[in-house]
């Protein structure tokens, strides 16, 4: 499917929030393929998971960045931004959603926790194509190699198309670009997180719990997106939100409820 690039509509949030430089890079890069129109949150919703605001209200404002207007600012998830975003903001389906640019990877496990993929995967279930992007550091300082693969990536599922449900998750190394050696395809990696809420005590004398722990990585394969991106890959990922196990779903047949 190509498209005129002036008519294409492409939504972009994140889970940084509004502030972040990895939103402004992306923003500005896709301003090439398109209309972007930024809906993203108004402060950090790293790890909050597909989580959506049901009991809370929600406020958006219009956020100002550089004396220009940049997008609007919502007070909720990543998640939230985007049925926001389509539903009441625009009003229409956008040609595309992508979400980051996020601030360290998501691959493997972390793919369950991100805010960032859970952006692109609300699209995905709301039947828009749409992509996640993130940089395998928390330290960035050049977010423009990751902002061209988020282009190059983008352009491609404007013109190809994607299986409603479907979204990719793009993760690049943090390198520069004449140190990257590729954008492949890749499967969700199987490395897990092993970690503990360390209990901890206050100047007061009382007791908190702080998360702590360390990725086990157990992905030894290049098609894995942990490992590509360990080995200098940009990995590009397909992932849906049907999570049944279909093989087991077969051997269950045979139990006896």
């Amino acid at each position: 499917m190509i498209m005129n690039e002036v008519n294409v509509k492409i939504l972009v949030s994140n889970d940084d929030g509004i502030y972040s430089k990895g939103i402004y890079a992306l923003a500005e890069s896709l301003k090439e393929l398109g209309e972007v129109i930024v809906v993203a949150p108004l402060t950090e919703q790293s790890a909050v998971g597909h989580a959506i605001t049901m009991k809370n209200p929600l406020r958006v404002t219009e956020h100002i960045r550089g004396g220009k207007f940049f997008g609007y600012a919502v007070d909720g998830t990543p998640a939230d931004c985007i049925k926001m975003g389509i539903r009441n903001i625009m009003q229409e389906s956008p040609d595309l959603v992508v979400s980051g640019i996020n601030h360290g990877s998501n691959t493997a496990i972390n793919i369950v926790y991100s805010g960032t993929v859970s952006a692109a995967r609300e699209a995905a279930i709301m039947d828009v194509p749409s992509l996640a992007v993130s940089v395998a550091s928390h330290d960035v300082k050049d977010f423009s190699y990751a902002a061209e693969v988020a282009k190059i990536v983008a352009s491609q599922i404007l013109e190809k198309g994607l299986p409603n449900g479907t979204m990719l998750n793009v993760n690049v190394p943090d390198l520069p670009k004449d140190k990257i050696r590729g954008i492949i395809p890749t499967k969700q990696g199987l490395s897990k997180w092993d970690d503990i809420y360390e209990k901890r005590v206050d100047p007061l004398g009382k007791d908190y719990y702080w998360l702590t722990g360390h990725l086990v990585n157990s992905d030894t394969e290049l098609e894995r997106d942990q490992f590509a991106v360990q080995n200098d890959y940009v990995s590009v990922t397909p992932i849906h939100f049907d999570l049944t196990d279909y093989k087991t779903y077969e051997d269950m047949k045979n139990w006896k409820f």
